[in-house]
């Protein structure tokens, strides 16, 4: 069985799982509450605060836990536009975000706030140029992602980090899901971003767990409403095992990050020299500075994307259409629509995402069996005829 889609399919190491569980069995005191078994949650609690906080190089009232990406990237958006609709409605973003991003940006554009969303490029990168010429007088946020979950761009953060310094009152939004332990940390998180979202189970943590990253003296409007957690900024009792196991796991994915990344990438450059000469076949993640080493997306002239899931699956090997989150949606395949892709082609992609427990004798089973599948519909296509 060989995952290709790590992604979506935690693979939790099993010391994270212990400490789970051993939290679970052992702290059963509610972090809020007076005594001896709430104060030990709490110390638990602000212990995996601060560890967080030191590994991401920021300090630990910067740190909040929420239920995972989807809810940070929500808090960030809908929180900054509420806060600061006072001193202006304008709300930029780009093409290609994640549906969680996209679609907060739909709902606050349906209250009546003014949405631009900046165009790619052919590699799904956004221009620095466009941006500039988007900021006006009215503009309150900018949310681009740090890498693309479809394709694995790299966006051009320290680039647009540079342009914002000269707007040091628009607040600057990075969903950082995808970019945590690839070795492009500094690339993506750079000292001018106010806020950061990160979601345990892409690093190996629980599901249903993730990170917000405020910066000190940012000001943002909470969503929940409740008993005060989280500095009164997110109410909600804390999932404390789950947090605490999100902090060892970041701790491991970081151990000798460099080396990581490098084998990731050697997985990736290995399946992309297969695929890159072969008729019908359309690259999209490049082995390049400008992508992440982890993620693999290409399509098969002809063929659907689920239809090639599905039967990779049948080998038991498991990849996924470009997005686990829309993959059964009819937004799959956004980030390639708006890299003006056509249809039949980007419907026809598949996501491939590698971490660190994949190796390249699984590249080899993968090149093997997709070799088999490759001649039988290029056969059936008449694919470099």
């Amino acid at each position: 069985m060989i995952y290709f889609d790590n992604s979506a399919t935690t693979k939790i190491d099993p010391s994270v799982l212990a400490t789970y569980d051993q939290v679970a069995q052992t702290i059963w005191g509610n972090p809020s509450s007076l005594h001896r078994l709430g104060d030990r949650a709490f110390q638990l609690l602000e212990s995996s605060r601060k560890q967080i906080a030191n590994l991401l190089g920021t300090q630990a009232d910067e740190i909040f836990f929420t239920s995972g990406g989807t809810e940070s990237n929500n808090w960030a958006i809908k929180g900054t536009a509420f806060q600061k609709r006072k001193f202006g409605k304008h709300l930029i973003t780009s093409s290609v975000e994640h549906a969680s991003v996209t679609n907060a940006f739909n709902t606050l554009e349906y209250l009546g706030f003014n949405v631009t969303r900046l165009p790619v490029d052919k590699e799904g990168r956004v221009n620095v140029n466009d941006l500039r010429n988007a900021i006006d007088s009215d503009t309150t946020l900018v949310s681009i992602m740090g890498v693309n979950n479809e394709i694995g761009t790299i966006q051009p953060i320290e680039e647009i980090s540079d342009l914002l310094s000269n707007y040091p009152n628009i607040m600057f939004h990075v969903d950082n899901v995808q970019a945590l332990g690839k070795n492009i940390w500094s690339r993506v998180f750079t000292p001018r971003v106010d806020f950061s979202s990160l979601s345990a189970h892409k690093f190996h943590g629980p599901r249903g767990t993730g990170v917000f990253y405020k910066k000190e003296g940012k000001m943002i409007a909470p969503l929940h409403d409740g008993g005060g957690q989280e500095k009164s900024l997110r109410s909600g009792t804390e999932n404390l095992p789950a947090i605490a196991a999100m902090a060892k796991a970041m701790r491991l994915i970081l151990d000798d990050e460099p080396e990581k990344a490098a084998r990731e990438e050697a997985i990736k450059a290995k399946i992309v020299n297969y695929l890159q000469d072969k008729p019908g076949i359309t690259i999209f993640s490049p082995v390049s500075t400008g992508f992440a080493p982890h993620v693999l997306c290409f399509s098969l002239e002809g063929i659907r994307g689920e239809t090639l899931v599905h039967t990779l699956e049948d080998h038991d090997i498991y990849t996924s259409t470009t997005s686990a989150c829309a993959s059964t949606k009819v937004d799959e395949a956004s980030t390639l629509i708006a890299m003006n892709v056509d249809d039949k082609i980007a419907t026809s992609a598949i996501r491939m995402s590698f971490d660190e427990t994949n190796t390249l004798d699984e590249a080899d089973e993968f090149i093997k069996v997709f070799d088999q599948i490759y001649r039988h519909f290029a056969q059936i296509n008449h694919l470099g005829e």
